[in-house]
């Protein structure tokens, strides 16, 4: 079986390849290639990589090329975990749109929008690219904001599914709380990616006990911290939201709070400097543990499992993904991208039904779809007007000189990376 990590030079592909080496008996990887343009750091992580593999026995072979066409040639599976622009288009998503007294995150508002536009043009030539070396390849989207990627690359008809480490993060930490193996954890996982709500928390599978309840009453404090949210307002909601809803319900909190601290696009590549310095080490063959700070955390889990079943070989039956509603959602449209359990095999993603969803949720959804729908036409065809709409749309912007000043700086800050700017 061969595989392909487009972005293997990333500072993550060690906790991905730690991943395939530990869970080789769930998926049997002959040749895992690690592509990227960046030769400097490809050499690092390569190195590292493949002392991982030699220090875990595992008989799998790791090649790097910065050839994208040799790459995927004959790759059963190709994920995507590519960051367009690096950590410094990341570090101006999360700084300009603070001028406004808007959120400024790389995934999520204003940020996530110059992200996407930056983004998706060059994940549908790679996908196309794929498809002409390797029509049946399945392509594994880790590249952010995965749920407007995903459906990118849907709409063009390419096999793909989307992935995300929240559910599967939730998933360990209340596995934990309650003294259960996580495969005994199943989530009623609902929303779009970075829109998500746990409504439940199931023993043993889809029809087990709810222990939410359970969950708040004894460890909502605990909770409630790690998501930096009120013990209250989980109390009042009942459920478990995402910590990225922290952007939504607490937003001028989250905003003063921004201003007052360096974005952490900066931290997150000093860490990298600092990653690459340890990769660099001949005698390590290990991840080093200052790598569970760059995030992505059971990243390599998800992705394991997640290839593992699109390729037949095992995995767990159930699985939180990215994929098209198809009526999951009645209150949305069919080609929406949304993230929840999901049915997952050879032919792909299957969502599992979904439970009535609480008119509080399911308005945020919608209007959040509605922008991602914006925002993928003016990644696909351009222009300010374009641009301006996705971000009057946004629940987090809404008024029409906020999208106007923001529709400027964004283009401002990206235009090297948009033709048609």
């Amino acid at each position: 079986m061969k595989l392909t990590v487009v972005g293997g030079g990333s500072t993550y592909t060690p906790e991905l390849v730690d991943g395939f080496a530990r869970l080789r008996d769930t998926l049997p990887v002959g040749e895992l290639v690690l592509m990227d343009p960046a030769r400097d750091r490809l050499e690092l992580v390569g190195g590292l990589a493949r002392r991982i593999f030699t220090r875990q026995d595992h008989t799998g072979r790791i090649t790097t090329t910065d050839n994208l066409d040799e790459a995927v040639d004959g790759a059963d599976a190709v994920l995507l975990q590519l960051r367009v622009g690096g950590q410094a288009a990341r570090q101006q998503d999360e700084t300009w749109p603070l001028e406004c007294g808007c959120v400024g995150q790389e995934t999520t508002g204003a940020g996530g929008l110059a992200k996407a536009l930056r983004t998706v043009p060059v994940v549908l030539d790679i996908a196309d690219r794929v498809r002409r070396t390797n029509p049946h390849a399945w392509i594994i989207d880790f590249t952010n904001p995965v749920g407007i990627v995903t459906r990118a690359l849907l709409q063009a008809g390419h096999k793909a599914v989307g992935l995300c480490n929240v559910a599967i993060g939730l998933q360990r930490k209340f596995a934990a709380l309650l003294s259960v193996a996580p495969s005994g954890i199943h989530l009623d996982h609902v929303g779009l990616n970075h829109l998500t709500w746990e409504t439940a928390v199931r023993l043993g599978g889809p029809e087990g006990e709810d222990v939410l309840p359970k969950l708040l009453g004894e460890h909502g404090d605990r909770i409630a911290a790690d998501l930096r949210l009120p013990r209250p307002l989980l109390d009042t909601l009942g459920v478990v939201p995402s910590y990225y809803l922290r952007y939504y319900y607490a937003h001028d909190d989250v905003v003063r709070e921004l201003r007052t601290k360096p974005p952490r696009a900066a931290e997150v590549a000093a860490m990298e400097r600092e990653l690459l310095a340890l990769y660099a080490d001949p005698d390590l063959d290990e991840k080093p543990e200052l790598l569970a700070g760059r995030g992505g955390a059971f990243y390599s889990e998800a992705a394991v499992d997640l290839a593992a079943a699109l390729l037949g070989g095992g995995g767990t039956p159930y699985q939180v993904v990215n994929t098209y509603n198809r009526g999951t959602l009645p209150f949305l449209p069919d080609d929406a991208v949304i993230e929840v359990q999901a049915a997952v095999g050879a032919k792909g993603a299957a969502p599992l039904p979904v439970h009535p969803v609480d008119p509080l949720y399911a308005g945020l959804m919608a209007a959040v779809t509605a922008y991602e729908h914006l925002a993928l036409e003016a990644a696909l065809h351009g222009g300010r007007d374009r641009v301006f709409r996705a971000l009057l749309s946004h629940p987090l912007i809404g008024q029409y000189a906020y999208a106007e000043t923001l529709t400027d700086r964004l283009i401002a800050h990206n235009r090297e990376h948009l033709a048609w700017a």
